[in-house]
Formats: C-alpha cells, structure tokens, sequence
C-alpha cells in the first residue's frame, strides 16, 4: 500500500492520461463484444461532443492542480482534518477512509446537490441529455460543471485533510470507475448486484439516465455505492425499461450538437415529471 501511494505522489503526467485513454479504448473495445443495448448508433459521431467534454475537463483542472498539492500540503503541515484527528490506524484502513471521504464530500454531495438545485441541475443536463450511454459519456461535462466539481474536491481535501497521494490515487479510481459504470456493456446480472454493493456497477448506474423521475435523481454514487444505500437514493430498474436523455430536452441532434450543448445550461426548462 505504501508503493502505491508512492507512486501516486510522483505519478508522471503522462501515466495519468494514459490511464484516462486506457480506459477509453478498453471500455470501447468490450463494448463491441458485450453491449448492453444493440441498437445501432454512429459511435465516432456519437463520441465528438463528449471527448471535447472530457477536453475542457482536463483542460480547466490542469492549471488548478497546484491548488490541490498546495491545499494536501498545507493540511498536512498543520495537522488539519479528519484523517488527520483519527487515532493511528493501519495504512491499508486509512487509505480506505480517505477514499470514501473523499468519494462522499467530493462526488456525492455535489451530484446530489446539483439535481436539486435549479441552476446547477441546468448545467449539469449536458451530461444527462446524452441518448445513447457508452464509456464517453463518462466526461461529458459542461466546463461549468468541472469548475464546481473542481471546488468540491478542493472542499473535501480541506475537511478530510487528504495527502496528495490519496487525491491522485482517487482521481485515477473515480475516472476508471465512471468509465466502467457508463460503459455501454452487460455483465451477467449476479455479477452486476454483487459488484453494486460496493462499487457504482455498470446497470446500477444506468438507471441514474432513466429519462424520467424518480430514477434520474437516485443512484447519485461515483466509486462507491455505499452513500445511495445508506442515504435511501438507491433505486433498481429492469435495463429493458431504460430510455436515456431527458424529457425536456428531447431532441437528439440538438443534444449531440457542441454549440447547443454549451448554451443548453442558459435555457429555459420545466422539471422533469414524475411518472414514468
């Protein structure tokens, strides 16, 4: 565990893209062997808009990072946070606390809040009016949407008091496991409730993208599925019944459209409704 953390502190920049783009390229090719759903879509065409997502993402956090080391280190220096106030544990269990922290202040809460309130629900439909779900959905974030994920983490390694080991290593684990979840793949169902337990499994987190409520506001989870099960935001949905996008946003070509996309926060919309 201490090699590990080690090489998550000194990780080259080009070990991290490779991780993105590894998972991109694995998920893609075993999407092709074990999809989901069949139906037949122009995926290079399908994938434009969200690799420029996934462009922006990467480029609004690169010039923020020093914030996060400076932000780790400082919490460090001055014995501040939560890691940092619980008695000496093994380091296997306190890398384990530190990633479920971070997975709730960082990722939970802040998916949570933006289907609740107004505003950042617009923003965050961008990621929501994709129709069809596959492993480059997994970054299709609206730039205004890193930024408040961005400062959420930011939120989270002051309260946790996160090395910044422990930040990277999370980052790498919340980018795989986001890919593995959006991957447009079908594993056998008991292998899939097994892995949702703990994990955010691939149909698990499908049922997030149900167009309609109650199921587009539960399955909130990133890495772990354990914040949805303890907090009641749990939901299952047969995958049969799953249709993806938003009811008001309906227009396919619209919401594969970069420019639309990027203005689609700004308009004007009505709450989705509650049947399905």
């Amino acid at each position: 565990m201490e090699a590990l953390l080690n090489y998550f502190e000194t990780i080259p920049p080009h070990h991290r893209a490779i991780i993105i783009v590894g998972g991109l390229i694995f998920f893609w090719i075993l999407e092709g062997i074990m999809p989901l759903f069949g139906k037949p879509y122009k995926k290079w065409r399908h994938a434009i808009p969200n690799i420029f997502f996934t462009i922006t993402t990467i480029l609004i956090n690169i010039p923020l990072a020093f914030l996060f080391l400076k932000s780790s280190d400082w919490t460090i220096a001055n014995n501040f946070g939560i890691l940092n106030w619980l008695p000496e544990m093994p380091l296997w269990l306190y890398v384990i606390i530190g990633l479920l922290l971070l997975d709730f202040i960082g990722a939970y809460i802040p998916h949570l809040i933006e289907h609740k309130v107004k505003p950042l629900w617009m923003i965050h439909l961008v990621h929501h009016t994709d129709h069809n779900i596959d492993v480059t959905t997994a970054n299709r974030h609206h730039p205004l949407e890193s930024i408040i994920r961005y400062i959420f983490t930011l939120t989270g390694i002051f309260v946790i008091g996160t090395p910044i080991a422990l930040v990277i290593l999370y980052q790498a684990l919340s980018v795989s496991v986001s890919q593995f979840g959006h991957a447009n793949i079908k594993l056998p169902k008991r292998v899939d409730d097994i892995l949702s337990y703990v994990i955010v499994s691939p149909d698990m987190h499908k049922v997030h993208h149900h167009y309609r409520l109650p199921y587009t506001d539960s399955n909130y989870g990133n890495i772990f599925s354990v914040w949805d099960r303890l907090f009641g935001t749990f939901m299952k949905l047969d995958t049969d019944e799953i249709i993806y996008g938003v009811d008001v946003f309906p227009d396919e070509q619209k919401n594969g459209n970069i420019k639309e996309l990027l203005i689609q926060p700004f308009q004007k919309y009505q709450k989705p409704t509650m049947k399905p």
